[in-house]
């Protein structure tokens, strides 16, 4: 038979550890803090590339190498609104949006990785800009090893978060990346949905960089993956580092796919590791 006292205690313990567990904040792998507006930039535009006209922004101008960071898909530039004044006090940091995100004009077509990489290509070409550090998440970091495989001449360093080299590399492909741009223009909500539609094509149809293409890359490579990412398969990630040679792969802790917003401190450490500072 239970006594008072313990029944007492039991029921005390209860009530404790109900309100522990309603009252704790949820791992930080579970939210993310929206990006604060980007800062005023010191040049902006858009660049006729490739059919297109594609919005871009650099910041820090001329203060040191320059850095490229490339969007997740279905987001905009405006996810990197943590990182960006950070890296602005060393480095020229160039922002674009990529076809059909964001500010970036979009065409009924289909989309393609590669097709993306030749538009961020042709937009270095405009500005004038050699060679570039990129940092890409998710779609991003696709679009970093597809110019890495075709352009490696164009790359100092390649930051590749949340990429894959393939779909079966997804635990599956999901939505968005989830910093997504909105689209608030009713009238332009059938173009919208076509364009939403041909990007879930490409997710579910690409990449398909190969194995030898991965082992080609001479670019100094780094690998980045949340330890809680929803979407990338962490055996896909260690192939990645473990094919491109000479690749790091670094595991970000407490993370989701949207670690560059959970904890952009960890994020922007990771960065500055690997392209200096």
């Amino acid at each position: 038979m239970v006594s008072r006292w313990r029944l007492g205690a039991l029921v005390t313990a209860l009530v404790l550890f109900s309100y522990w567990a309603f009252a704790m904040p949820a791992p930080r792998w579970r939210s993310f803090t929206p990006p604060p507006p980007l800062p005023h930039a010191d040049e902006s535009g858009y660049a006729a590339v490739n059919g297109i006209h594609m919005y871009y922004a650099i910041f820090g101008k001329g203060r040191g190498d320059p850095v490229l960071l490339i969007h997740g898909g279905m987001g905009s530039g405006d996810a990197w609104g943590f990182e960006v004044p950070e890296l602005a006090k060393t480095h020229e940091v160039i922002v674009a949006d990529s076809r059909g995100h964001g500010r970036s004009t979009r065409l009924r077509m289909r989309y393609t990785y590669d097709l993306m990489a030749k538009d961020y290509i042709a937009l270095l070409d405009q500005l004038g800009i050699d060679k570039v550090a990129l940092v890409g998440f998710s779609d991003g970091g696709i679009i970093g090893l597809d110019i890495a495989i075709h352009h490696p001449e164009r790359l100092t360093k390649l930051f590749a978060q949340a990429a894959n080299a393939s779909p079966q590399g997804l635990f599956d492909y999901g939505g968005s990346d989830g910093l997504a741009a909105k689209d608030d223009d009713p009238d332009d909500a059938d173009d919208f949905h076509a364009f939403k539609a041909a990007i879930e094509t490409m997710w579910r149809t690409e990449p398909n960089f190969t194995q030898a293409q991965l082992a080609s890359i001479p670019v100094p490579t780094e690998i980045v993956v949340g330890d809680h990412d929803e979407f990338i398969r962490p055996e896909h990630s260690r192939y990645l580092a473990e094919t491109i040679p000479g690749a790091k792969l670094v595991i970000l802790r407490n993370v989701s796919h949207l670690a560059l917003a959970q904890d952009p401190a960890q994020y922007l450490h990771a960065i500055r590791n690997f392209i200096g500072s």
